[in-house]
């Protein structure tokens, strides 16, 4: 059969969308796999294919950044759950987004595309609802995406603003040093999305040879050096630090430290179109990152969670991050804790390039199908780059407004932080949802060369089962009782960004934007 095209959708060749010129040369096409695969999706390869299956791997792993994030977020799942709340609540939430990223790693291989969830939500959809559902999951991406920049370079730079601290106790850290900061790192982080892009496989696999060390840098002094708890205190105490009405939903709420570890990984799918072999070797490399970064997450969490000695000590750190008062305690050394801090450093820097590199494509992609205002601009890639620099300028723009927030309130920025969970795992279950609709109906999905096979719709429901209530309690404030500084405003923001994109969809969204489906070529 072929798709049929939502009959309200403006008939568009090729030439037609945004413009995006300097097809790549003959080498960097890919397989003829990928090839097929464009033709079939209507898309013009554009971007070059120098990811293979190692540098998409360590793409995953770095820009996730599991262990390093465990440890920066601390705070939320020691004050709501304790050690007990975050092993046993790190384990059920691995579990749950490995069933996640089973169902898009599926679909990964249907339709290896930068767009990635809001492409499928087109394809899969019912036809009454394909182009809203759509345009509104590439809204949710590109959101998510965009405030994960932020996200990991203020972690980064607010803990070199703890560094401070720890060396220097008369430092008197300022919000506008923090945003000072973030914007350093994600300059940083441009050149090697724009000058060094032709390197950034090469690079994605230092970075990774550095994240896995680097674990082992950190857990090694730990384990030598540092104070021991029982296992029956690691693994049986829970704590109820936000007053909440019982221990269970204290740990539910503290979920947001492991649930920000373990999200993201859909950062493979966009970059699709740069990956060789893609509709085979993306599926392959994605669960390959999450059962890594899973087991080193756990690792660390462990060790930490036997090492750290006072709670109530490290949570009234004046570095304002726990772990850093861990690492001095352990080693009662300024060289040592400011070495394995500066560990942490890097690796999150590292992570900023890939989370631009990440949210420039999905950017780029959805203003392809123009589903943003500027679609043309936005949606350009630039002729012998063959990147689109357009969108990693605009990631860059937008990071530093975002950041500017910092200054007025921190608790405004935290909660954009927040954002990025909400966002992200709202693309989940509307395009999981979508993929099982099909499944219950019986109607045939797109041929993958990788497959879940006759655990397809188990796994499907059980990653929905997971992702529904996880969604609500990522909108949860720390403490059952809130003043406006602790308050979770993320909740608030995203009411108001998805109003923004319906109103815009109503007004002209609808008018303009191209469903990917409109396009695709696919014969079943």
């Amino acid at each position: 059969m072929r798709w049929k095209k939502d009959s309200s959708t403006v008939t568009m060749t090729m030439a037609e969308e945004a413009p995006s010129r300097g097809q790549v040369a003959p080498k960097w096409r890919g397989t003829q796999a990928d090839q097929a695969d464009m033709s079939t999706l209507g898309r013009e390869q554009v971007l070059r294919r120098n990811f293979r299956f190692i540098s998409i791997v360590g793409f995953g792993c770095t820009l996730i950044a599991t262990w390093e994030v465990v440890l920066t977020l601390l705070t939320q799942g020691l004050t709501d759950g304790g050690t007990a709340g975050l092993i046993w609540g790190y384990l059920i939430v691995a579990a749950g987004f490995l069933l996640v990223f089973l169902s898009l790693a599926e679909m990964a291989s249907m339709a290896p595309t930068s767009g990635g969830q809001y492409h499928w939500v087109s394809e899969f959809a019912p036809p009454s609802c394909q182009k809203f559902l759509s345009y509104i999951t590439g809204w949710l991406c590109a959101l998510g995406w965009q405030c994960a920049i932020v996200s990991i370079a203020y972690l980064a730079g607010t803990i070199i603003q703890g560094m401070i601290v720890l060396n220097n106790a008369d430092y008197n850290g300022k919000p506008w040093h923090g945003t000072l900061l973030v914007i350093a790192i994600t300059l940083f982080s441009i050149v090697f999305n724009t000058f060094l892009a032709k390197r950034l496989p090469f690079i994605e696999v230092l970075i990774l040879i550095l994240h896995v060390c680097g674990l082992f840098a950190i857990i090694i002094p730990l384990w030598v050096l540092g104070p021991r708890r029982s296992a029956k205190q690691v693994f049986t105490e829970f704590n109820n630090g936000g007053d909440w009405n019982s221990a269970g939903t204290a740990t539910l709420v503290g979920f947001s430290t492991t649930i920000t570890a373990l999200i993201g990984y859909d950062c493979a799918v966009h970059m699709s179109e740069e990956i060789k072999d893609a509709s085979e070797t993306l599926p392959k490399a994605m669960i390959t990152s999450v059962c890594v970064n899973a087991a080193c997450g756990f690792l660390m969490l462990v060790t930490v969670c036997f090492t750290l000695g006072d709670i109530d000590d490290i949570l009234a750190s004046p570095t304002g991050y726990p772990f850093m008062q861990v690492f001095y305690n352990a080693t009662e050394s300024l060289p040592g804790t400011n070495t394995m801090t500066a560990i942490l450093v890097l690796t999150l820097t590292a992570s900023t390039i890939t989370e631009v590199a990440t949210a420039s494509r999905q950017l780029w992609s959805f203003a392809r199908d123009r589903g943003l205002p500027f679609s043309k601009f936005f949606g350009y890639v630039n002729p012998g780059w063959n990147i689109p620099l357009n969108a990693v300028m605009v990631s860059l723009a937008v990071t530093i407004l975002l950041s500017l927030i910092n200054i007025g309130s921190t608790t405004a920025l935290l909660a954009i932080v927040t954002l990025t969970i909400g966002a992200m795992m709202s693309s989940y279950i509307i395009t999981i949802g979508c993929v099982l609709l099909k499944r219950i109906r019986g109607q045939p999905l797109p041929p993958h060369r990788w497959t879940l096979g006759r655990f397809g719709m188990a796994i499907n429901i059980g990653a929905l089962c997971f992702l529904c209530p996880v969604f609500v309690f990522a909108f949860f404030p720390l403490t059952s009782k809130v003043e406006p500084e602790t308050m979770n405003w993320s909740a608030v923001m995203y009411g108001g960004i998805m109003m923004i994109a319906v109103v815009y969809y109503v007004f002209r969204g609808r008018h303009h934007y191209i469903p990917p489906v409109a396009l695709v070529k696919r014969e079943m």
